[in-house]
């Protein structure tokens, strides 16, 4: 039995613009936005657009997929966007809304490699405490 996630299709973007926000990214400016606002943006987060990441480099992806992946870490990546990253509290829920959306398309591609590296980093960047809030 399909779950709500694997049910949704790449069919669905044949009439989405993804190019608004695929141009913004850039895997250096991926790493330095990460890098730079990981303790503001939270655990889960940047453990959301580290899968997305990682899945993106999966050649089981689809192009259409990869597609809403890159604009879904564009948008994550730019400075200025609908709720500026620096707002306290709702900074980064447009951020979340864009790569829930994009995850939600990529969940089918997720596999227990790609989510062990995304712990890996996330190990590497806040430590082993992190994982605890991942599962909890």
């Amino acid at each position: 039995m399909a779950t709500e996630q694997e049910s949704i299709q790449p069919e669905i973007l044949d009439d989405v613009d993804m190019s608004e926000h695929e141009k913004d990214y850039s895997e250096k400016g991926f790493w330095d936005k990460v890098q730079n606002y990981a303790a503001k943006a939270g655990v889960t987060l940047i453990y959301k657009a580290l899968q997305l990441y990682y899945v993106a480099q999966s050649p089981e992806c689809p192009k259409k997929v990869k597609a809403a992946i890159y604009s879904a870490l564009g948008y994550f990546i730019l400075p200025l966007d609908i709720i500026p990253d620096v707002t306290p509290v709702v900074g980064f829920s447009d951020d979340l809304a864009a790569i829930a959306m994009a995850l939600a398309l990529a969940q089918a591609y997720i596999t227990p490699e790609i989510e062990a590296q995304a712990k890996d980093r996330i190990v590497s960047i806040f430590g082993a405490k992190a994982l605890a809030k991942l599962e909890g």
